[in-house]
């Protein structure tokens, strides 16, 4: 969807200085005509003069450096899809302990919950909160929470503007598109999407109220995640029951212990 604009600047130089004191060679040169039989002088032959133009390296960057940055879907504050998982928590300020396992097989699926404000002093950052998501130490995806306090008054136009500044122009849907969300049951409505062959930005917006959220992926890294997802959901229902089991097992080979130790030490 998006291009690298490939700009090419060109400039041109003047010719033909006039030199005084040469004759009819100079006047040709100014694009005068010599004289002919009798002395008569022809009007003189007008040239179009051709506009030199020619921008500074600085001013080009200066200009087109946006535009060269709003085709790159490719990360999202520093965060690099496929990064990996040791190098996104040091690059949040986080520890890896506070690394949430979802799943561990058949790959292992690990969240991140970032707080920009928790590492910042400057209180008018909007975002309140990124989830990260990791396939097998990669960063595949990442939802972008904005603070409904920070996006009062906003309205959709106002983010859409906002993330096109980063990201390049906008694309809509044509129709009413919802999207599934575990905090509305009504899901939330698809506002825009910034899109190229490998990556997908989309802003959603609530049902009510200004909350907003930029979910972001990899297409490649979330298909892999979707299909370990949905394969880890099926394992666990299938050894439900049988996890079930054990863990009541252990808990009561666990109280059993205490009952033991509590004997040893009681008296009346």
């Amino acid at each position: 969807m998006f291009n690298l604009m490939n700009c090419r600047l060109q400039c041109s130089c003047s010719r033909g200085r006039c030199l005084k004191g040469l004759g009819a060679k100079a006047q040709i040169a100014r694009g005068d005509q010599a004289p002919g039989p009798g002395g008569l002088r022809f009007a003189p032959r007008k040239r179009h003069k051709r506009m030199s133009h020619f921008f500074p390296p600085a001013l080009f960057l200066l200009l087109f450096s946006p535009l060269l940055s709003a085709a790159d879907l490719s990360t999202y504050r520093g965060f690099q899809f496929g990064m990996s998982r040791n190098a996104a928590v040091k690059h949040s300020g986080m520890n890896a302990s506070e690394v949430t396992l979802i799943h561990k097989r058949p790959a292992r699926i690990e969240e991140l919950s970032w707080r920009p404000r928790r590492f910042s002093l400057n209180d008018t950052d909007p975002v309140e909160e990124v989830a990260l998501s990791f396939y097998d130490g990669q960063l595949f995806r990442m939802v972008i929470n904005y603070s409904t306090e920070k996006t009062k008054g906003l309205s959709s136009e106002d983010i859409i503007e906002a993330v096109s500044v980063q990201y390049g122009s906008a694309t809509r849907p044509a129709t009413n598109t919802l999207l599934p969300s575990d905090s509305f049951s009504e899901g939330m409505t698809v506002m825009a999407r910034w899109e190229n062959a490998d990556y997908l930005f989309t802003l959603v917006q609530a049902p009510y109220g200004s909350t907003f959220e930029l979910i972001a992926f990899s297409k490649r890294l979330d298909g892999l995640a979707q299909t370990a997802i949905v394969a880890g959901i099926r394992l666990d229902e299938q050894e439900g029951p049988q996890r079930l089991k054990t863990q009541e097992r252990d808990a009561r080979m666990e109280q059993q212990k205490i009952r033991l130790v509590q004997q040893g030490h009681f008296r009346p």
